[in-house]
């Protein structure tokens, strides 16, 4: 080995003695974050999901155990019948039809009116778009208890209270759910749209085969957020309405406090858990559908 390799070999080795090592404290810090973050999220799931246990347990009890401080988490005897007392204080089934009859019937109106909005704003440069885009986006803005009483009146003036239709017709559109389903519709690439116009592909071809199976996540979400928001509604059903004939699942659960007593607690949960039974099934179905619309969609 000649002279000049030695230094090398030296002068490396020397670097190597003198590289300074990683800092071990990055390492547990970001250990610690990891560790908060887990504490984090679980407490928030406590909060979020500490009201849900809480309604279970009271629908189980008897009602002495409703009344004991500090509350008891686990009834000692369940009581399952509060259930059958619950759903046979009123005419439940009469109120669960209504409450489906009218959020599909908004669902299904919502769609028809939201889809051709949504693909116009995203897809076509005409003028006063950006205009009209801003007044949908202003609704959004106003609370619905701001304009119920000209609604009302219009309503009315139709003849339609104590109807399934002047509970619908009111929520035949939703601004918001224009708003998420343009940003779902202005990320499909142009080049496939331009390649179905070269087909001699209708606009509404491309619309329905095209651009609603791409917005799919989108979509779901927004049927998602339509029916918990109108099938838990209780301000515009009690507005509209003065007898049995059109009134839903929230008001029911509401009369039970008339016919059973305001401090039957038991009782007014295992209502309240009957209404969110539903709401949970149609979440669970829904779930990843609602993820791929805010993660990989986004909104711009």
């Amino acid at each position: 080995m000649s002279a000049i390799e030695k230094a090398v070999q030296v002068r490396e080795s020397s670097e190597k003695n003198v590289r300074p090592e990683p800092w071990s404290g990055l390492k547990t810090m970001n250990v610690i974050l990891k560790v908060l973050n887990i504490i984090g999220m679980l407490g928030l799931v406590l909060i979020f999901a500490m009201p849900f246990a809480w309604m279970i347990s009271t629908s189980l009890k008897t009602l002495p155990e409703t009344m004991i401080f500090p509350p008891e988490w686990i009834p000692n005897d369940p009581q399952w019948q509060n259930f059958i007392r619950a759903w046979n204080s009123g005419p439940f089934l009469h109120y669960f039809f209504n409450s489906v009859l009218i959020a599909g019937g908004i669902l299904i109106l919502q769609m028809l009116t939201m889809i051709p909005a949504a693909y116009a704003f995203a897809r076509f440069q005409f003028r006063g778009s950006g205009i009209l885009f801003g007044f949908v986006m202003v609704t959004l803005m106003i609370p619905s208890q701001l304009i119920f009483l000209p609604v009302y009146l219009q309503l009315s003036s139709w003849h339609l209270l104590n109807t399934h239709l002047g509970l619908i017709l009111p929520f035949a559109s939703s601004a918001f759910g224009i708003f998420l389903l343009r940003q779902s519709f202005k990320q499909v690439p142009e080049e496939l749209i331009e390649a179905a116009r070269l087909d001699k592909a209708k606009e509404w071809k491309i619309m329905w085969k095209l651009m609603i199976p791409m917005a799919r996540p989108a979509l779901i979400t927004i049927a998602l957020f339509s029916f918990i928001s109108h099938w838990n509604d209780y301000f515009w059903p009690l507005v509209m309405t003065t007898n049995e004939t059109a009134r839903t699942l929230p008001l029911g659960i509401a009369k039970i406090r008339e016919t059973e007593g305001v401090a039957t607690w038991n009782i007014l949960m295992a209502a309240n858990l009957i209404l969110v039974v539903p709401i949970l099934i149609v979440f669970f179905f829904a779930q990843r559908s609602i993820i791929k619309a805010f993660v990989y969609n986004g909104v711009k």
